[in-house]
Formats: C-alpha cells, structure tokens, sequence
C-alpha cells in the first residue's frame, strides 16, 4: 500500500498555539514538524506524551495521537502504551522541572530499562509555566522568583543522570540553532531504544538569555562544540581550538600550538564511556559545551521487546487463560 506523502504543514493540528511569544518552544514544534515526514510513518501510528509544563503543550500542536499526562510521570504512561502497542512511535515531551524534579525517579528508570521511545527534555532552567521559580537546572546564584537571594542548589546535568543510568541515546541541541537541531531529532526518531534529547530553550519571559552564550551564532561558535563521531573536537569562530585528552582530563588547546592528530576523536558508541561522561560535565564558559550525539548504542535489547516476548512465552507454555476463571480461583470468603 502506498502512504500518502505527509508534509510539516500535516502535522499541525487546529488548536491555537499559547505560548508566550518568543518562545523558544516554537523553534522546537517546527523542526519536529519537518523530521516527522521524513520518517515515513503514518499520523495514527505516532503518539506525543507530556507531563506538566510550557513544553507539555506539545501534543496539542500536533496532528497526531496525544496525552496531556500527569506532572512527571509521562514515561510511565509512555510505558504502558508502548508496551502494550510496540507499533506505534511513542515520543515523550517534557521539561527540565517536569523530568528532573517530580519525575526524576520515572525518568531514571526508563532510561535504564531502555524502552523504545524518544525524549525531548526542553532546558530553560527556570519554571516557567508557574511564574519563574527556580528549576533543578538553573544555576547557583541565579535570582529567580523563589530564591531572591540566590539559587544555592547545585544543578542537575540531565546529560550526566542518563549517562549514569546508562541511556543507549543521548544528545543535546538548541532550540536557535534549527538545522543542527532537526537532524538530531531525526537521529533520535531512528533510534532503536531509550533516545533522550535536550534541547537548550531560550524562556524570554522569566529567564530570557540564560543561554545566550549557546543560542547566539555571534557567541555560539566560541562557546559550545557540535560532536561528529569519528571526526577529532574543533571548535571556535576561526577553527582554530580544540580538545585534547591529557591523562583522564580534557583540556581546551590551540591549534597553532597542538596538531590535529593529538585532539580527541569523538566516538558515540560504547567504546569509553567515561570519556563520554567527560564531555557531558563540560561547563560554560570553563569549556565550550558539547552538542550532538554524546553516546548512540544500538543493539541493546529493549523493554518493550523483552516484556512482550515475555506474553508470548507465556501464552506459549500455558494457554491464552481466563480472566474470570483466575477471579474464581484459589481460596474464596463469603461475607455475610
């Protein structure tokens, strides 16, 4: 059967987009449009869940299958329903507060049981639906709407937590930066297993430039380094830095002073995953921030396979069962 060949302008859906303007969300909503009919996969087959958020919007947008879930939990209905219909292309949105602070304990967890899904976590490091307090990623010493004296929490790198918890996908990118950002969608999108993707999001209302330094193609090249596997780390305006392994640290060089030959080649698959953690703890304006593809394992079973062999195994070894039979079973009480 041939499918009719889908455009961006097919997935938008007829609901009013309420977000402030400026947003960096909508930079996000478009690129996904455009990777989507790349895909090749009908409209009824795609599913977007949220949890709670500006970002948890999302489904609305889209026109596809969607849940408006409940704060923090949106892996664990993403879960069920991709456990129970492996068909479908299940793709969770949330945010830094959404996945990081409510949800942290699902969001581990299904990074690690690698279930067949793509994440996108929006990074604006503020609340913003709730007015602009402080999320678990703003900074320390930022002033926000609850802590008028300072953020004095340490902040969460969403990069490092899914490397820990052994993520077979993960990458970052910014919302301003649309094309890098796209084809890191679509790299996500044809992941086999668990694929988180950060995106840095600009939030102009209550934490407007708070990654200037990485939005802003005046600043961009000096402070952040787009990761191409295989290919040594330069970065910089004129091309002329890059980063170089010394012992277990990285160091920012100078290209008139190191060849190329002695950088870091960047390698996303399994190969030294400590390394890969490395990159992920690299800070602004210490070091220039990783982009891209940090770490990409494919091969790894997922959980959506194994439990459904499970079910088939079962019903293999024992038969399809009775539901009303098993209510009857075993020891009964009357209640008088």
């Amino acid at each position: 059967m041939n499918l009719p060949v889908l455009k961006a302008a097919d997935f938008a859906s007829n609901q009013d987009i309420r977000w402030c303007p400026g947003c960096g969300d909508y930079s996000i909503l478009a690129q996904m449009k455009k990777v989507l009919p790349e895909l090749g996969v009908p409209r009824e087959k795609i599913v977007f869940i949220s949890g709670i958020g500006c970002s948890s919007r999302f489904p609305y947008y889209m026109n596809t299958y969607g849940m408006h879930s409940i704060h923090g939990r949106a892996p664990t209905f993403a879960t069920g329903l991709k456990s129970t219909r492996p068909d479908l292309m299940v793709w969770v949105i949330t945010g830094d507060g959404d996945a990081l602070s409510i949800g942290g304990n699902h969001f581990i967890h299904v990074l690690r049981r690698n279930l067949d899904v793509n994440i996108v976590l929006f990074n604006n490091r503020i609340y913003g639906l709730t007015k602009g307090q402080y999320s678990p990623t703003s900074l320390e010493g930022q002033i926000t709407k609850s802590t008028p004296m300072g953020v004095i929490d340490h902040p969460l790198n969403p990069l490092s937590l899914a490397l820990a918890a052994e993520a077979t996908f993960v990458a970052r990118s910014i919302d301003a930066h649309v094309t890098h950002l796209g084809e890191v969608l679509k790299r996500a999108a044809q992941h086999k297993g668990t694929s988180l993707v950060e995106v840095y999001q600009n939030c102009n209302v209550f934490n407007d430039g708070a990654m200037a330094y990485a939005q802003e193609k005046s600043q961009r090249a000096e402070n952040v380094i787009e990761l191409e596997h295989g290919k040594p780390m330069i970065f910089g305006k004129n091309r002329d830095k890059g980063i170089r392994l010394i012992g277990t640290k990285l160091e920012v060089v100078s290209l008139k002073d190191t060849a190329i030959d002695d950088l870091l080649i960047h390698d996303e698959r399994e190969s030294n995953p400590s390394i890969q953690m490395m990159l992920a703890r690299m800070r602004y304006p210490d070091m220039p921030e990783p982009i891209g593809v940090l770490r990409a394992v494919e091969g790894v079973s997922t959980y959506d396979d194994q439990i459904n062999h499970q079910v088939e195994l079962a019903k293999a070894q024992r038969g399809m069962g009775d539901l009303q039979s098993l209510i009857n079973s075993g020891d009964t009480w009357v209640v008088s």
